[in-house]
């Protein structure tokens, strides 16, 4: 099917279907419990750096590996420029660029404004499982990035 024959009211829900995830994907990480950005996914999704050689497969592989984040790390990730494309009537692609502030070792109370750790952007991929999208991949492309500061050590400098 092309996507021009699609409905316009269908291609507006799904793109902000997989814009909602975007956000639900950040906000998970940030504000709630890591572990349930797995359920984000498809049961054989993935989430990858393009640079390197991490890649994470499958729900139960994303929930154990997003659990594993740190307990006492703060951080913020500002998304922007999400632009979803819909490719059928199941599937959609997107690229939101992020900026990520971080820091391990906070216990508390607000941090003083410090340069951010991560500038890059996800490029994303759907899926429309029993009538809900879903992340089939997402892969994090960097443009600058910097190792996350303990907050002690930002403390002392």
């Amino acid at each position: 099917m092309a996507t021009e024959a699609l409905d316009p009211t269908d291609r507006l829900l799904a793109e902000r279907a997989c814009e909602r995830l975007i956000v639900e994907f950040v906000h998970k990480l940030d504000l709630g419990n890591p572990s349930d950005v797995a359920d984000l996914f498809t049961d054989t999704g993935f989430w990858e750096w393009v640079e390197g050689d991490r890649r994470i497969q499958g729900r139960d592989a994303l929930r154990s590996y997003f659990a594993g984040r740190p307990a006492d790390r703060l951080s913020r990730r500002i998304c922007t420029n999400i632009l979803v494309t819909v490719t059928s009537e199941v599937t959609a692609t997107a690229t939101t660029y992020f900026t990520t502030y971080r820091v391990d070792g906070h216990t508390g109370g607000f941090v003083p404004p410090r340069a951010p750790t991560q500038v890059g952007h996800y490029e994303d991929s759907f899926c429309k499982v029993e009538g809900r999208w879903l992340l089939s991949s997402r892969s994090l492309c960097l443009a600058f990035a910097g190792p996350t500061e303990r907050l002690e050590a930002a403390a002392e400098n």
